[in-house]
């Protein structure tokens, strides 16, 4: 991942800015969405096809050949479509979290569930569960992640949770995001998309490469690619904010109702039909970024099933997404943490 740019200066150029919003505004915006959400209830469900147990470690230095000693040690239950349904949780949105689980190490992702998420399913595979590691190194500060493949899934299990998946997102929302284990054949999300959206369902997509491609070919409601993912969908470098957002905005003439672009430390942008709107990030400490665009989904699309606009979805998500950038491992934001951070982000209308 190239190094994050710093957007703000071309903003302040850019963008026709609105104002920053009160405490008691921002607050008064987060309990519409609450009282919205009540009375409506949309269902929202997610999928994780590559679930895993994640393991993080705080240690002083790495050195080779030699045994670190872990200063502090999580396990969490990972997963893109996991840590969404984890971040919905925190916001108080209970969805349907999906994923397939095998072996002891699945059991103990179930135990992780249990413990975090009030609705998840999942269909057993054979084989075992992957294991994820995320060292965070204190000097020189620095993070190290490595994935497992995942089981083997076959047609079968892979027939189900997709069928279990579509019956729990109904008309609602349909999260899909996350790599997929070996044996799910190229083209699988993009059938999923088609399905859910032939079904009445609004696709969220979150995904990369090949993939993020063939869904946006189904038209979904709302996708979160990163600066990078983007560029690298297009094919050409993005260097200016302007062409970041000219490029979300072709995405949304071929059909995509929505485009948040993720830009790490500079904040996020979103194009929509009410136009394109750029988010500043909070200046909090970055202590490990894993779950972090997860979580900025789940603010999107509290934010979005309640019916508020893109400018609330968009402070929402910017929030949530650095709320877990400040935590300890692979934990996620708290409401509090939310409820201290929303002020704390500007929102732009672009008039670019």
């Amino acid at each position: 991942m190239p190094a994050t740019r710093n957007y703000h200066r071309e903003i302040t150029w850019e963008a026709n800015r609105r104002g920053k919003a009160g405490p008691v505004l921002l607050f008064g915006a987060m309990a519409m969405i609450e009282e919205r959400l009540n009375r409506r209830a949309p269902h929202i469900a997610t999928l994780t096809l590559n679930p895993a147990v994640d393991v993080s470690y705080d240690v002083r230095t790495l050195e080779p050949d030699h045994k670190s000693h872990a200063l502090a040690t999580r396990f969490d239950p990972g997963g893109n479509g996991i840590n969404v349904a984890r971040g919905l949780q925190a916001l108080g949105i209970a969805a349907h979290s999906c994923c397939l689980i095998g072996g002891r190490v699945g059991l103990l992702l179930k135990d992780l569930l249990g413990q975090e998420l009030h609705h998840s399913h999942w269909v057993q595979v054979r084989g075992e569960t992957r294991i994820n590691a995320t060292i965070l190194q204190q000097d020189p500060k620095a993070q190290f992640e490595v994935t497992g493949p995942g089981p083997v899934v076959g047609t079968d299990q892979l027939d189900a949770i997709s069928g279990l998946f579509l019956h729990l997102a109904g008309t609602g929302f349909a999260v899909i995001t996350g790599s997929t284990p070996p044996g799910v054949a190229p083209g699988y999300y993009s059938e999923l998309a088609r399905r859910a959206a032939d079904q009445g369902a609004r696709v969220v997509a979150d995904l990369n490469g090949p993939q993020l491609g063939e869904v946006i070919d189904q038209k979904p409601y709302l996708v979160k690619p990163n600066l990078f993912e983007l560029e690298q969908h297009c094919g050409r470098k993005l260097p200016t904010i302007a062409g970041a957002v000219g490029q979300a905005r072709r995405l949304n003439d071929a059909g995509v109702t929505n485009v948040c672009v993720s830009l790490g430390a500079s904040g996020a942008i979103l194009t929509s039909p009410q136009g394109a709107f750029y988010a500043t990030a909070p200046g909090s400490e970055v202590r490990c970024t894993v779950g972090a665009g997860d979580s900025m989904v789940a603010g999107l699309v509290c934010a979005l099933a309640a019916g508020s606009g893109p400018q609330e979805a968009l402070r929402l998500g910017v929030a949530c997404g650095t709320g877990t950038a400040a935590r300890p491992g692979t934990a996620i934001f708290d409401w509090p943490q939310v409820q201290a951070l929303m002020p704390q982000v500007e929102i732009s209308e672009l008039q670019i």
